[in-house]
């Protein structure tokens, strides 16, 4: 498995987390299809991040919560790889896309747990499925999970029970794909300060200082510190690593 004329999808790689994914990822000599919500301006700039890195990218609309559109999604990439990169598949895919939406066990509402349920775990488990066919033997899945998987803290029960549940989902794609040379696991980002979930950790001072405070590196993770380990997984050097769930938080509340 080499990175020359590789290629990865990236979903939610306009911004966050997902945009250093996918710049990360070009810095490895890996061509980058990156998916966005709604924001195409955002979504571009990234496209020319990457292609003054030297790397090929294109930017595709989806909404990741809508499964309805992934038949649609899978024949635009098709075309896309076909007409953009000179490919029938690609190598990677990262399901990264996401929001945040918080509240109390007592009154997180059935509309909100939907939503969690569609983009954070639904979404994902049938977007893959999709992808399958157009997914390289040899190549490899990166889900995005989180921190909150391992401890716990009020008011992300939804949140957090999806990312459970794509854990577990992730060990059994390693098993079944397993014959065909795919590698997946999961990297779970410990509280970065991004936009996500209303941009709490980048913002909010006391919050900030309780994160450092339980976090044996002593600060709130950035968007730089998680794309580098999605990009390794995508290498030759992570070949033999699968089924694995990789935590990246700097430590916190060991």
């Amino acid at each position: 498995m080499s990175t020359s004329k590789k290629i990865a999808v990236v979903t939610g790689g306009s911004r966050g987390l997902g945009r250093d994914m996918a710049l990360s990822l070009a810095k490895k000599g890996i061509d980058v299809v990156i998916t966005y919500h709604s924001n195409e301006t955002a979504a571009n700039g990234v496209v020319n991040e990457i292609k003054s890195i030297g790397q090929h990218a294109v930017a595709i609309q989806l909404d990741t919560s809508n499964i309805k559109m992934f038949d649609g999604f899978a024949a635009s990439l098709a075309e896309r790889l076909k007409n953009d990169f000179n490919q029938t598949r690609f190598d990677f895919l990262v399901n990264n896309a996401g929001t945040g939406i918080y509240g109390s066990v007592t009154d997180t509402s059935e509309e909100a747990f939907d939503t969690m349920l569609n983009i954070h775990f639904k979404g994902v488990y049938f977007l893959t499925q999709k992808m399958l066919p157009l997914l390289n033997d040899g190549g490899g899945i990166v889900n995005v999970s989180s921190g909150l998987t391992r401890t716990s803290f009020p008011n992300v029960s939804a949140y957090a029970s999806m990312k459970g549940a794509i854990e577990i989902y992730t060990r059994c794609l390693a098993k079944e794909l397993g014959a065909r040379q795919i590698r997946a696991n999961v990297v779970a980002p410990g509280a970065i300060a991004t936009d996500f979930g209303g941009g709490s950790n980048k913002n909010d001072e006391g919050k900030r200082k309780a994160i450092a405070g339980i976090t044996a590196l002593g600060r709130v993770g950035t968007a730089e510190d998680i794309g580098g380990v999605v990009a390794f997984l995508c290498t030759l050097e992570a070949g033999w690593v699968n089924g694995q769930r990789i935590e990246v938080s700097g430590g916190m509340a060991l």
